[in-house]
């Protein structure tokens, strides 16, 4: 298994996340927000986005791990994954075609909650991929490339999509994100070569690990503590745009989230490759806690800030802590996911990807609520950042009795 090795394919394995983390950052932090102040009252704009985004995420918290665990199980001279990847790419061309079409808000969800079902059908196949093709000793590394081609994704498209969007380039903007989605899935596609069924990289034995309990039940854990850190995350994420238009009344809100979430990223860029560095050698756990202290601090300092550069400074404490929990938590997804069976288990990870921003979503009736109570005091948008900061402290309680199984394996 020579190419597992090969800087090629390791690029190549990670390349679709680029299109992927571009399309969905610009739809739900840039696109989405945007578009529906032209159907939507003010007094209700976090009320509609969160119920729309929740029924979207829903519906991708079933599909990807279905669609995962179907991957599995196919034996095509195409692969088990690709044949997923190519289906799923040129279904999500069909629905940002209709949302570029969309006249109201029916037609937007449709398009919108369409594009979920496509995009995720490739989503789940894509993860299983990358963990057919590299061995547990190399998986921080790998988790690290994989969040800086995520990261990278999301930089782009706060640039990009951020100075390009208007109400007049909506769908110029929707066929950029198409572009790159389309150039990223054939780069992964050509670029990897699936190996049969038969000849999966080999796995050391897993230690039985002391704490009592099964490998699944180590792995709800771990899923519990992704839903509860990225909920809080996600939460932040998915209103910034209107938290930003409230509370600094700045000319370019849309342009100013965009520079939000690039500062964000590229802070998280940085501390994700630190971490895929530092989980093969200290343990993926410890990032874990870093993480959480660093994401917890980010959030209560966001409910003081009152300029532009406070909200850019506080983001990059944010973007640290997030960096640094992506890599550690894929990499102990993948040394808890057995052999042969990655887009299954990596796919359940979507339970608490997709669960955790459809959960975040359902805090806009709540910012609404609290924001109308009190006009011009923001006390929705301050609820937001201190649920975030209790969440991932409460993510650390699951995380307790999660085994190192990567550090039990070298101890024999």
């Amino acid at each position: 298994m020579k190419s597992q090795n090969g800087r090629f394919e390791l690029l190549s394995l990670n390349a679709y996340w680029l299109g992927l983390s571009f399309m969905w950052n610009s739809l739900h932090v840039l696109v989405l927000p945007a578009v529906m102040l032209q159907y939507v009252a003010d007094s209700r704009k976090n009320t509609v986005l969160g119920l729309l985004t929740f029924a979207g995420l829903v519906l991708a918290m079933v599909i990807q791990p279905i669609a995962g665990g179907l991957s599995d199980r196919l034996n095509t001279r195409y692969g088990r994954r690709r044949p997923w990847i190519a289906a799923g790419t040129f279904g999500d061309l069909i629905f940002l075609g209709l949302m570029a079409a969309a006249g109201g808000l029916p037609m937007l969800a449709l398009a919108y909650i369409g594009l979920q079902f496509t995009s995720n059908i490739a989503h789940g196949p894509a993860q299983g991929m990358m963990h057919d093709r590299i061995p547990p000793e190399r998986m921080g590394v790998a988790s690290g490339m994989k969040n800086l081609f995520d990261m990278g994704g999301l930089v782009v498209s706060s640039l990009l999509v951020g100075s390009l969007l208007t109400e007049n380039t909506l769908g110029l903007t929707l066929a950029a994100i198409a572009a790159v989605l389309v150039l990223s899935a054939l780069v992964t596609i050509f670029g990897v070569h699936e190996a049969p069924v038969g000849e999966l990289p080999s796995r050391p034995a897993q230690a039985e690990p002391d704490q009592p309990g099964s490998s699944d039940q180590h792995f709800r854990r771990l899923i519990l503590a992704r839903l509860f850190f990225l909920a809080g995350v996600y939460g932040i994420q998915t209103f910034a745009q209107y938290f930003i238009r409230d509370t600094l009344a700045v000319p370019d809100p849309v342009k100013l989230t965009g520079d939000l979430l690039a500062t964000i990223v590229l802070t998280l860029i940085g501390f994700s490759l630190v971490a895929g560095y530092l989980c093969d050698r200290l343990g993926r756990k410890p990032m874990h806690v870093a993480a959480s202290l660093l994401l917890a601090t980010g959030s209560l300092l966001m409910t003081t800030a009152q300029t532009s550069t406070a909200i850019l400074i506080f983001g990059s404490v944010i973007g640290a802590g997030i960096g640094l929990f992506l890599s550690a938590n894929w990499a102990l997804a993948s040394d808890l996911a057995p052999l042969g069976k990655g887009g299954k288990y990596l796919g359940l990870t979507n339970i608490a990807t997709a669960g955790a921003g459809a959960l975040s979503r359902l805090a806009g009736p709540g910012i609404d609520a609290l924001n109308n109570t009190r006009p011009g005091e923001h006390l929705g948008y301050t609820a937001l950042f201190v649920l975030a900061a209790v969440l991932t402290l409460v993510s650390l309680v699951f995380l307790r009795k999660v085994p190192e199984h990567i550090r039990m394996e070298r101890a024999e």
